[in-house]
């Protein structure tokens, strides 16, 4: 492992009484934190976290303002980028925030050009209809990017409350038992991979790619839990199920979905290319907690310790409000330019061209051979799921076997990895994950959950 500073060892070596103070400093914020994040309520019959809740009123307020929102943060992600790159200014050069923001390769650059062309072309509706219409560069536009923004606005403001009271302190000590030998990660992701799961896939990429940033993760962890736990949300997993006309099956499912995704995410971390992520920080950075218990602790109390510790150093409301509107900008400058780009263009290639049903035929044969009704209609559908997670369910919504659409609509969520959102978030985050890496996770997840979906399915039907 790469050599780093460590954060400084203040452990007593004997345990000592913890204030009042101190645990109420480190507990209420975690727990408004669980509760925004991890908690499932119900609302109006639907099952939703919190925090999805109020990005959904909001969404809903200001539905009409927020493709010109997207549209105005693609136009200074560019401006910024541009300037940056070809001007040069010193106040850029002088300005860590500047430089983060807007500092891209010419890479990079390029895939914000081309968001910025679609969106224009997707507002105004310019350019070949390819771009623009309600099933490409529009869906990414009027449906997509608008929760990204305001997700992101939320997230990025609340996502402090679990990271900078020692949440993750504690819940490091009490689950590195667990987490490491079933998904070899750190007790700490628990709270990323419950809050991915159970919450949002975009949250869960988010918080990993910024606790990656503060030394949280290695290089290999954070790819793991970025590409291994970010599932849609439980309510989108129903609109999926509805969309193939079998909602009355959500329990069983959502049981499958979780089942099959639980198998994946024990196989995935052991196997290539996520195996041979390099288990090394960040270059630079402050490694956080090892995870090990001193001699003459238990792990409650020292977990317990931690996160007391960790709370007492925070700095105050005028932090937790800069750290947020950071997170903030970074995630609306950096992710939903690529979104746009790469998103608009593979859900385009997937709607206008044959390119996704002619790589799919390849599981033809072991849809056949594992007794799959229809199996050449599904064959059609396993690989579009690549560009959108959607596009499955609506090509298999005429397949008459009701066991077929409840295997095309669970291998859809269970492949977790589409470029639409997810993909085009991971590519845009600070996470060491490359378009092939996704190209073979997503085919790696797709040949681990196939059998396991399909063999259930025989049992519900």
């Amino acid at each position: 492992m790469t050599s780093k500073n460590t954060t400084p060892d203040s452990t007593p070596t004997r345990p000592e009484s913890l204030s009042v103070r101190g645990v109420l400093s480190f507990l209420i914020p975690s727990i408004i934190g669980l509760f925004l994040f991890v908690v499932p309520i119900t609302w109006q019959g639907e099952m939703t976290v919190p925090i999805a809740l109020l990005a959904k009123i909001i969404q809903g307020a200001l539905e009409n303002v927020l493709p010109i929102a997207a549209l105005l943060i693609i136009g200074i992600a560019w401006i910024g980028s541009t300037i940056a790159l070809f001007v040069k200014p010193a106040s850029f050069r002088d300005s860590h925030l500047w430089r983060a923001l807007f500092q891209v390769t010419p890479f990079w650059y390029a895939v914000r050009t081309i968001g910025l062309i679609f969106v224009l072309c997707t507002y105004f509706k310019l350019g070949p209809e390819w771009v623009w219409s309600q099933d490409t560069g529009g869906m990414l536009l009027t449906s997509l990017l608008p929760g990204l923004f305001v997700v992101f606005l939320l997230a990025g403001l609340l996502l402090p409350l679990l990271v900078d009271f020692g949440l993750l302190e504690f819940a490091g000590m009490l689950m590195t038992k667990i987490m490491r030998p079933l998904f070899t990660l750190p007790g700490q992701s628990a709270i990323n991979c419950i809050a991915s799961w159970l919450g949002d896939g975009t949250i869960g990429v988010m918080m990993t790619s910024k606790q990656y940033e503060q030394g949280y993760y290695t290089k290999r962890e954070a790819a793991v839990i970025g590409t291994t736990f970010t599932a849609v949300s439980i309510t989108f997993c129903f609109i999926v199920l509805s969309n193939v006309q079998l909602g009355h099956l959500f329990l069983p499912f959502y049981a499958t979905v979780t089942f099959a995704g639980l198998v994946a995410a024990i196989i995935m971390p052991r196997i290539p290319p996520l195996s041979w992520k390099p288990d090394m920080y960040e270059e630079g950075i402050m490694i956080r907690s090892e995870e090990v218990v001193p001699e003459g602790w238990s792990t409650w109390r020292y977990g317990m310790h931690q996160a007391v510790s960790k709370a007492k150093s925070h700095e105050g409301i005028t932090l937790f409000v800069r750290n947020g509107l950071k997170n903030t900008l970074d995630l609306w400058i950096g992710v939903i330019p690529v979104v746009m780009s790469i998103g608009t263009a593979a859900v385009a290639v997937a709607t206008h061209t044959p390119i996704f049903e002619w790589i799919g035929k390849p599981f033809y044969p072991i849809l056949a051979g594992l007794g799959v009704p229809e199996a050449q209609a599904a064959s059609e559908t396993i690989m579009v799921g690549f560009a959108d997670m959607f596009l499955p369910t609506v090509l298999a919504s005429g397949i008459e076997s009701e066991m077929t659409r409840f295997i095309v609509a669970a291998l859809s969520v269970t492949q977790l990895i589409y470029m639409s959102e997810v993909g085009g978030l991971l590519l845009g985050s600070k996470l060491p994950i490359t378009m092939k890496d996704l190209i073979l996770i997503f085919l790696l997840r797709t040949v681990i959950t196939l059998p396991i979906i399909i063999g259930i399915a025989h049992f519900i039907f």
